[in-house]
């Protein structure tokens, strides 16, 4: 069994640790510090890194776990990410203690973007920034067809997939739902608790599919709410779900 712990970088990042016996592996290290005190803090041993896009807040830790651990840095192929060892495509796999990770590439936010997804049995997703809870990433680099068809990819994954992003952001990503799909009931009530969590400075994640289907509108571009309001916004008639998910983006964008 795989625990995954969340620690915290900057002021809204999270690098996942997933925690075996005495090893571990780590997500997106933007800042080396937090990592090498986890380890120092509970006798662990750092057996590996994985990157899921090359925004520094991402990767600003590599240089520093490698030089002091000499480890196997596994990210996206083709990528600038200075310090990457194993290159990772579509389909391709990853053994992390007992589980296997299928690679997804998932291009929208930046165009290097991949993700990482087990349905052993755990099932986890690691996505970086391409889907929040509540929300989706910027595009920085790709296109609404490159982040809709991204999005497809991971809603289509089982229901109770915990969903491992890498940023706080769900109180903000919900501030702007409940406007963009206010006649949704559940997510009103989801947003009140994500509200009450936050004043308490509890973590919101992991999220789940499952969860993310009720609440979050970028996947969710086929609700009539959706598309009536994020077509006044854009003042046209929104008839493709990839027109939609631009418009929401924009609107998001702009909030």
């Amino acid at each position: 069994m795989i625990e995954v712990i969340p620690l915290k970088a900057f002021t809204d990042n999270y690098i996942w640790a997933l925690v075996s016996k005495k090893s571990v592996y780590v997500v997106d290290p933007g800042d080396p510090n937090p990592v090498i005190s986890f380890l120092e803090e509970n006798d662990l041993n750092l057996k590996g890194i994985l990157i899921t896009h090359h925004h520094f807040d991402h990767t600003g830790g590599i240089k520093t776990l490698v030089d002091k651990f000499n480890i196997p840095v596994f990210g996206p192929s083709g990528s600038k990410i200075e310090g990457i060892s194993n290159e990772l495509k579509e389909n391709d796999s990853i053994r992390i203690f007992e589980q296997t990770f299928k690679i997804f590439e998932v291009p929208g936010h930046t165009l290097d973007h991949i993700a990482y997804y087990s349905e052993d049995s755990q099932k986890l997703l690691f996505c970086g920034d391409t889907l929040f809870s509540g929300g989706c990433g910027r595009l920085f680099e790709g296109t609404p067809l490159q982040m809709y068809e991204s999005l497809a990819k991971l809603k289509n994954l089982s229901p109770d997939t915990l969903v491992y992003c890498t940023h706080e952001y769900t109180e903000s990503n919900l501030n702007f739902a409940v406007v963009v799909n206010n006649k949704n009931e559940f997510l009103k009530n989801y947003h009140s608790e994500v509200q009450s969590k936050r004043k308490n400075d509890e973590i919101t994640l992991p999220s789940s599919i499952g969860k993310e289907l009720k609440i979050n509108p970028f996947l969710r571009l086929n609700d009539e709410n959706i598309i009536s309001n994020a077509s006044n916004f854009s003042s046209s008639i929104l008839t493709k779900e990839v027109d939609t998910l631009k418009a929401v983006r924009e609107w998001k964008d702009n909030f």
